[in-house]
């Protein structure tokens, strides 16, 4: 198949956003291995998680195709340039749907599966198509489904959950809101124009600035708690300390003449954090 005709299809996945989901499942399955985890389920897991995702994308991108043609940032996306019809991106959608449950289900466990189909049906049917167009804290509840990858890569080892799994969500749960909202005030407008109320867009930047500190301190917590939780070395948690500071540090910028421009450092930082902490964990696991 030419690549002009699989590009629209891979772009429907928005795969860049797929890497932030893969780089908290490799730990998770660490954590619950206690160790290196088996070849045949790690290589499972991440193609599994990727199709998932990849598919909870591209429902997203078919129900929200009208307001994708509003936004500057998302008018170039497959569907909005006819690169591809409705039709074929709900297909698409729903076959890596039924691909990435067979692969969980044939190589992994049945609790593996069945997060894994939960996390599909909560972004699309409450995140998507309930909560982003009424409420400001959208993101903070849509994000549950971002965090269930933790689960399902702890479930995929051991076929249960335990409070260190718990504690690793609840970690994505306090990150993902400053992560979002850092990206949203650079796009306020974006979101303005097509009618979702993202929080900055409804709040001033002085309210956005304390909920992100709020979560940010809920992160932090929830961070030291996964690594006392999972028996780490003293020092993941020390270098976990130095990783916070850097986006608390960051954090305090916000509310100033060049709000958009450390609202940007922010978003990185966000992903800094959580790629480092995520390699953090494995390294302390390995090394105990």
């Amino acid at each position: 198949m030419p690549a002009t005709l699989i590009r629209p299809y891979v772009a429907l996945m928005k795969l860049r956003v797929v890497e932030l989901l893969l780089v908290t499942t490799l730990p998770a399955l660490f954590l619950a291995a206690g160790g290196v985890p088996g070849l045949k389920v790690t290589i499972a897991t991440l193609i599994g998680g990727t199709l998932a995702a990849g598919a909870s994308n591209a429902y997203n991108m078919v129900i929200e195709v009208e307001s994708d043609r509003l936004m500057a940032r998302t008018n170039k996306r497959p569907l909005v340039n006819g690169d591809i019809t409705k039709t074929a991106a709900m297909i698409f959608a729903s076959a890596i749907t039924l691909i990435s449950l067979a692969i969980f289900y044939i190589f992994t466990t049945v609790w593996a599966t069945i997060l894994t189909a939960l996390a599909i049906l909560f972004y699309v049917i409450f995140y998507t198509m309930g909560l982003k167009r009424r409420t400001s804290q959208n993101i903070v509840w849509g994000g549950i489904a971002g965090c269930m990858p933790v689960l399902i890569g702890w479930a995929a080892i051991t076929n249960s959950l335990s409070l260190t799994a718990w504690l690793f969500f609840a970690l994505i749960f306090f990150w993902t809101p400053p992560h979002f909202w850092a990206l949203a005030i650079k796009y306020k407008d974006d979101y303005a124009a097509a009618g979702i109320p993202m929080l900055p867009v409804v709040a001033t930047l002085r309210n956005v600035q304390m909920q992100m500190l709020l979560h940010t301190t809920g992160m932090f917590l929830t961070s030291l708690a996964v690594v006392q939780s999972a028996h780490l070395p003293w020092w993941t948690a020390a270098i976990t300390f130095i990783l916070a500071l850097g986006f608390g540090t960051t954090l305090t910028k916000i509310n100033s003449p060049e709000s958009e421009k450390s609202a940007a450092k922010l978003f990185h930082w966000s992903i800094t954090y959580l790629s480092a902490y995520s390699v953090l964990l494995v390294a302390g696991v390995l090394l105990k």
